[in-house]
């Protein structure tokens, strides 16, 4: 045990999980994920999902969150680099409406935990990207709800500078916190 370091970010139930890493002259070996070792941290979930994309250079995915089966997510790149962003949506949070954002690298090794009630998106700062995230419960078709990328409320600081952005069309269409906070009364 004691082969992950976790580190809790600014915003309650967001963290930072950086593996051991052991390496040598034929490479390195980590643990991507050990239950005993998580839960020694308070992080007991169980997922029940893996799920893998690999997106271009500019691409940003999001901001996405379940309606009705929300998802907890841990994620890391395995190849490239990405700026990962985390919005608070959680109602009754001291936090509603904040963002944490943290690039993960396959350099780097981090990982993000990003749990239930949070809106998710990235995006990719390399010639390309390969992105892994467990999740806590299936995808269901129709369930997935939005938040605006560049909602001037919440103020991401995406770090576009030198990028063209690419993005799904529903991406650029989504509500905005403001809205969201509408429907959640």
């Amino acid at each position: 045990m004691g082969n992950i370091k976790v580190t809790a970010c600014d915003i309650k139930g967001l963290y930072v999980i950086e593996p051991e890493v052991h390496g040598d002259e034929r490479g390195y070996f980590m643990e991507t994920y050990n239950y005993n070792d998580m839960k020694a941290h308070g992080l007991d979930m169980v997922f029940v999902q893996d799920n893998q994309s690999k997106s271009k250079k500019g691409v940003l995915r999001g901001l996405h969150f379940q309606l009705e089966h929300p998802q907890g997510k841990l994620v890391r790149v395995i190849s490239g680099k990405v700026f990962d962003v985390a919005v608070d949506l959680r109602p009754g949070s001291e936090t509603y409406g904040k963002w944490h954002g943290v690039e993960l690298s396959a350099e780097n090794k981090k990982q993000f935990y990003v749990p239930e009630g949070f809106a998710h998106g990235y995006l990719v700062l390399s010639d390309e990207a390969e992105f892994c995230y467990k999740c806590t419960d299936f995808y269901h078709p129709g369930d997935e709800g939005g938040l605006l990328w560049n909602d001037p409320e919440v103020g991401v600081e995406w770090p576009t500078e030198g990028l063209e952005l690419l993005l799904l069309e529903r991406d650029q269409k989504w509500g905005t916190l403001a809205d969201l906070r509408k429907k959640q009364k």
